[in-house]
């Protein structure tokens, strides 16, 4: 685990140049590279099969956090929710009556769980697969590579890798930086091995810090994963990300790249990402246990043409 202020700014910071050297390299060996759905297609029907295997008490925990609607340092544009009907909350003293509410959410925001689409990132003015973004983005949406390629939902196998208990705290304090040797000393010491077509997901300590010390200014700093630790992820052939934090660190280890991962995942690779869950229910679980795997299954709304989706993703165990 690095932080910027241990090392130098040469030995911690890519240029930009070894940036273009890094996506370059992961648009080779990554499998969704040059497929239309991304990384989703290395989750084969053998292989969800296989992971309902990995049910044994048929627990279910939640994933996701709960929807904010108060703002703060970290979330200048809440989620708003209020009760349309009955008139003042009041209900009508006989007769039938409905309670009816109104909904709605800046999906991209630092504080809700929701799923990138694969259209969600722009780089070079081009989104994953090389496609020109002004061919795809309107006003209307997306009319390719949004978050309706997993309208069917993505079943598959969940590993989590807690990465503040391998290192024996709490959290990562903001600033802290994931590299490919703190996912694979976690997997390890958690004897469980990530492979082709997985869900993985990283937990930094994000949301729990969150809960205990209060919100703060993410944009300034937070911890997430190096992007080189994206080679990790590529030799493994896993299918999608997730974090209870942006999945990038701030700030950003790329000079002149804001968000580097989220480049790496969506543009290069063809991850979609998972970002801002919550693994405080089900980390406790995993720990006690001693399995770090289970059925994971996401299913974001039928948004046709949106950049991504609200999203509980659930863990059976």
């Amino acid at each position: 685990m690095w932080t910027p202020d241990e090392l130098s700014e040469a030995e911690f910071r890519l240029s930009e140049a070894e940036f273009r050297s890094l996506y370059r390299r992961l648009r080779r060996i990554s499998p969704g590279a040059a497929t239309s759905r991304g990384a989703l297609d290395t989750i084969t029907e053998e292989q969800v099969l296989a992971a309902l295997l990995e049910v044994r008490s048929g627990r279910t925990v939640s994933l996701a956090a709960p929807v904010n609607t108060r703002a703060g340092p970290d979330d200048a544009d809440p989620a708003e929710h209020r009760l349309t009907a009955p008139a003042d909350g009041r209900p009508g003293p006989s007769g039938l009556d409905f309670a009816r509410d109104r909904f709605s959410m800046n999906i991209h925001g630092d504080v809700d769980s929701h799923i990138d689409a694969l259209c969600h990132v722009i780089y070079d003015g081009t989104l994953h697969g090389g496609i020109p973004a002004a061919d795809v983005l309107s006003p209307d949406g997306a009319s390719a590579l949004s978050v309706d390629l997993a309208r069917d939902g993505i079943v598959g196998r969940g590993v989590l890798l807690d990465i503040p208990r391998l290192h024996g705290v709490s959290w990562l304090e903001p600033g802290a930086n994931v590299m490919a040797e703190d996912l694979a000393a976690a997997a390890a010491r958690q004897e469980i091995r990530v492979r082709r077509g997985d869900i993985l997901l990283v937990r930094v300590g994000h949301r729990r810090r969150r809960e205990e010390l209060g919100p703060w200014d993410t944009a300034d700093a937070r911890a997430g994963l190096h992007p080189t630790a994206m080679e990790y992820l590529a030799e493994r052939e896993v299918a999608v990300l997730g974090s209870d934090g942006n999945n990038d660190a701030g700030p950003s280890a790329v000079r002149g790249v804001a968000f580097p991962v989220h480049v790496l995942a969506i543009h290069a690779m063809g991850l979609h990402l998972l970002d801002y869950l919550r693994f405080e229910d089900l980390a406790p679980i995993c720990a006690r246990e001693g399995r770090w795997s289970f059925l994971c299954v996401i299913a974001p709304l039928r948004l046709p043409a949106a950049t991504g989706s609200p999203v509980n993703p659930l863990a059976i165990l």
